[in-house]
């Protein structure tokens, strides 16, 4: 038989594809006819390599540019059957240009890795699953799937609605009508570890039909659930991010719960979002996208408000509880004695303990404690140019901006009262985990963070643990700010709400609203006395004192107009561009080349600006030094095109790495 030439990409940092020969094959060998999505073995150099078929060709390609006698044969098929469809393909191109990444990257992260199908590892839970039945949906409910299943003209929906409203059994609803269709339903969650009650639910809805793709998979038990996809043995496909790109035939929904998680933005390159692949495969299947979060992303806030996304309200708690009574505590005001824990909070975690019900108390380890405040009158020192806090580095006794470079002398005097009593906050957590060991010596307490979560599976168990009963106080990090319900607590702390407030980041106020809101919606889903404390040195800013009003509408009232009076997202568009390095003069002078060479691009033509260079704020990670510019334009395509070019044009130092962020979540 005539061996065909075959184009392939191949996951090397190479913008092209690569020809080869099909295998020889032996005697008796069935022939596959179609060879698009396949994957094959190579020799790339002196490695071996498993490529995607993404053409092939009965006669030799002349403009292939690589003479007949140089092109390879390749080793040997992976698959029988193909692991690629021609949508996902067209994602992976679609991908290449958004985000600026290459295709063999792409097609790496949306494809399995596994060689052979092996049997699927289960999602053990201890819960009852009984829990889980189908319940009789509200006047609201019923409306809101009415509304996202009947309007054919709408393909962006959103559910909104306070934390225990019932919008999982909307989601459930919705995907049910679409599955009696015959279509193929993705629903993506934030992280399949925190989120499984949602599993369950789902698994319990739809049984056998349904496929679980989590990280806990090994290649081979990831492939098995692929190849359950593309044969239609699963229609209901629930995971995190990656799971947006599963092969299901016949899609009729991408369902995409807690929104406004930022994990949803992949941190390594391609540097994509999960929600933006999905608008673009629903617009392109022309099926609806159904969203929910009890606090939405500003941008799909802003796209709500504008008519781009149609929104769906549910207003009432369904388990029967109400809202909690939220407080402020201003701990400025607190006696040092009491530091990390206000007379209030004891008070009430003590008042909780004797009525055996049970707390949460939440620490938001991801910020800096270096922040700047005047502890008389409150003033906090943000740049003038970028309206984000400034960070103070010990090393050069300065406070820099981390966006636009610009850096002051710490001021000995507060430069608003003119007070001395000026200077630094924060705690840490092992800190405050002894500290409430010590002040509730008979209480059972549990810690759940990235540091106490030693072996597989022990996130679930410490959680079941919790809900039994077998722990009073639960310490943690976001893990516990979302899905998850306990039927028996009572009273929530936030430990120091202002950490990631005094992130250098514009969307500092977004994210801790967003936590203090999530994180108050763990209490009283099922009783009404619910408690939550918030304990802050900024009780005044928007974000803490309108999370303890719950005023949601003013919050995104007040963020929108400072994102609009600053240019920020959604009224701009951002590409950062981070320089990495082991050796700082190399990622400094990269950055400062790449912005001269920018600007000169850019010339006056192109309506964009260039802020930086800038140290990242997170200067060293790794054992590697980051510098960034941060690109701003109103239109992505102004960016995307920019960089494109440059990105050909320019050749790095070998030693330094260009990471390329279309619009980025994290500023660190």
């Amino acid at each position: 038989m005539k061996r065909r030439f075959l184009d392939l990409v191949l996951n090397v940092p190479m913008d092209q594809t690569f020809i080869y020969r099909e295998p020889e094959y032996k005697e008796g060998q069935t022939v596959p006819e179609d060879l698009f999505g396949r994957r094959i073995e190579v020799r790339f150099g002196n490695r071996k390599l498993t490529g995607i078929v993404v053409a092939s060709h009965d006669e030799y390609p002349e403009e292939c540019g690589v003479p007949l006698e140089k092109i390879r044969s390749a080793v040997k098929w992976t698959d029988e059957e193909a692991v690629l469809t021609p949508e996902l393909y067209s994602i992976a191109k679609w991908m290449h240009n958004y985000y600026i990444c290459n295709i063999g990257e792409c097609l790496s992260v949306m494809t399995p890795s596994g060689k052979r199908e092996s049997s699927q590892a289960g999602f053990s839970f201890t819960e009852d699953e009984s829990s889980f039945e189908k319940k009789k949906l509200s006047q609201e409910q019923i409306l809101a799937v009415e509304g996202i299943t009947k309007d054919q003209s709408r393909l962006f929906h959103y559910l909104y609605g306070m934390t225990g409203s019932g919008k999982t059994e909307v989601f459930l609803s919705a995907a049910e009508k679409v599955l009696n269709e015959g279509k193929g339903v993705i629903y993506l969650v934030p992280e399949i570890g925190l989120t499984p009650q949602v599993v369950r639910a789902v698994i319990k809805r739809f049984g056998n039909t349904a496929a679980v793709l989590h990280s806990s998979l090994t290649p081979s038990q990831r492939l098995a659930q692929w190849k359950r996809i593309l044969r239609k043995e699963a229609r209901v496909v629930i995971g995190a991010r990656t799971a947006v790109f599963a092969p299901v035939p016949d899609l009729g929904m991408i369902i995409i719960d807690e929104e406004h998680d930022s994990s949803y933005k992949s941190g390594s390159s391609p540097r994509y979002h999960a929600r933006q692949v999905a608008m673009f495969r629903c617009l392109k299947n022309r099926i609806p996208l159904v969203m929910g979060s009890a606090t939405p992303s500003v941008e799909s806030w802003y796209s709500m408000q504008q008519g781009t996304i149609l929104r769906h309200n549910l207003t009432k708690r369904l388990a029967g509880g109400a809202l909690p009574s939220i407080k402020a505590v201003n701990l400025s005001l607190q006696k040092q004695s009491q530091n990390c824990i206000s007379g209030e909070l004891e008070e009430e975690i003590r008042r909780t303990l004797k009525e055996k019900k049970q707390i949460i108390l939440f620490l938001n380890r991801r910020g800096f404690t270096h922040f700047f405040r005047c502890s008389s009158c409150g003033y906090e020192l943000k740049c003038r140019q970028c309206s984000v806090s400034l960070t103070y580095h010990k090393s050069e006794n300065r406070l820099r901006c981390h966006y636009c470079g610009y850096s002051i002398q710490p001021p000995q005097q507060c430069p608003k009262c003119g007070s001395l009593d000026v200077g630094y906050f924060g705690f840490g957590t092992e800190y405050i985990e002894n500290t409430v060991k010590v002040k509730f010596p008979n209480a059972r307490v549990i810690r759940i963070d990235t540091d106490s979560l030693k072996k597989k599976g022990e996130l679930e168990e410490k959680i079941d643990a919790f809900r039994r009963g077998e722990y009073d106080i639960l310490l943690g990090t976001q893990m516990v700010a979302k899905g998850l319900n306990f039927p028996n607590l009572k009273t929530v702390g936030v430990v120091l709400a202002d950490t990631s407030l005094h992130l250098p980041d514009f969307r500092a106020g977004e994210k801790t609203f967003s936590l203090l809101t999530q994180v108050a919606g763990r209490a009283g889903r099922f009783t009404p006395d619910g408690k939550v404390i918030i304990q802050s040195y900024s009780p005044d800013r928007d974000a803490v004192r309108l999370a303890v009003k719950n005023d949601i509408d003013a919050f995104y009232k007040e963020e929108l107009s400072q994102r609009e009076m600053l240019s920020f997202p959604p009224f701009s568009r951002l590409l950062r561009l981070v320089f990495r390095s082991q050796i700082k003069a190399d990622a400094e002078n990269t950055c400062r080349q790449a912005a001269q060479i920018l600007k000169e691009m850019a010339g006056e033509e192109l309506p964009l600006e260039i802020l930086g260079p800038a140290e990242c704020p997170l200067v060293m990670v790794s054992g590697n030094f980051r510098w960034q510019l941060l690109l701003r334009s109103k239109k992505a395509s102004i960016l995307q095109g920019l960089v494109s070019d440059f990105k050909r044009k320019y050749q790095p130092p070998r030693n330094v790495y260009i990471e390329i962020d279309m619009d980025p979540v994290s500023m660190m």
